[in-house]
């Protein structure tokens, strides 16, 4: 079952009510620990919030990222080349809550790095480090129970994932584990390859509403101020990932990119 919070390790819940009460959708940015070295990478982080990011997701390289299309491969790549461990992604996290104790963060990667950590170690080490929570891609919802009961021992969400493909059979599986929120992935196929239709989302949104509580963000092939804007008019937090990542590779100002989505955000319900 999903994790019961307190005010102690409320991070999202808080951030999401707050939303509520400005009456706009968040901005969820993710990117990958260690890219492109991990002073730059750790500077990125800790301009985030600052910069508009409302939640942070922050990628664990691992060396087979299946669900990922090539930016993110390559970041994860170029993490690993710059010697980025599962205990220095930690390690970034924990600087950047010196900094700051409010924006939630959750982990995002792959479980082959948790089990070699060991997951009751890693719950352990991600809370301490103050991580909200951890999106697991290749977790299906049958094997979640591995991981709730840690993360619920250490007051960590298990953030779930949904698709186009998961149908009215198929969803109370992943609702019954899922905690924070849930990822509406709203395009099948890999990450950072194509966008969907605004209309198809909208109508996606609204029938996961009708099965859950959760706030509902959605991710996948978002990648301009405007699709931004789009997909904040239906969702509670927008997900931008392959296309920050992009200006990341490319040397661009990621902080500055990030601004303009975060003003796409927040103009798409005025």
């Amino acid at each position: 079952m999903p994790r019961e919070t307190t005010p102690e390790s409320c991070r999202i819940q808080a951030r999401f009510a707050a939303l509520r009460e400005q009456g706009r959708a968040g901005l969820v940015t993710y990117m990958m620990a260690g890219d492109p070295d991990p002073a730059s990478a750790q500077a990125i982080l800790d301009g985030l919030p600052t910069a508009g990011a409302d939640i942070i997701e922050l990628g664990m390289p691992f060396s087979d990222p299946m669900a990922d299309g090539p930016t993110i491969q390559v970041a994860a790549q170029r993490a690993l080349k710059q010697g980025q461990t599962l205990k220095g992604t930690l390690e970034m996290l924990s600087r950047f809550r010196e900094k700051d104790t409010e924006t939630p963060v959750v982990l995002m990667g792959y479980y082959n790095p948790i089990h070699s950590h060991g997951v009751e170690r890693f719950a352990a080490d991600a809370a301490a480090a103050g991580a909200d929570g951890a999106i697991i891609v290749d977790l299906p919802p049958e094997e979640a129970p591995e991981l709730t009961g840690p993360f619920n021992a250490h007051g960590l969400h298990l953030i779930m994932l949904t698709a186009p493909t998961t149908d009215a059979a198929r969803l109370p599986a992943v609702l019954a584990h899922a905690g924070g929120f849930l990822y509406y992935v709203s395009i099948t196929g890999i990450t950072g390859t194509r966008s969907a239709d605004e209309a198809q989302v909208a109508e996606a949104v609204e029938r996961l509403r009708r099965q859950t509580d959760l706030p509902i963000a959605v991710g996948f092939g978002i990648r301009t101020p405007e699709q931004a804007a789009a997909t904040a008019r239906a969702a509670d937090a927008v997900v931008v990932g392959s296309a920050l990542v992009d200006r990341i590779a490319k040397g661009d100002d990621p902080l500055g990119f990030v601004a303009a989505l975060a003003e796409g955000v927040r103009a798409a319900r005025r």
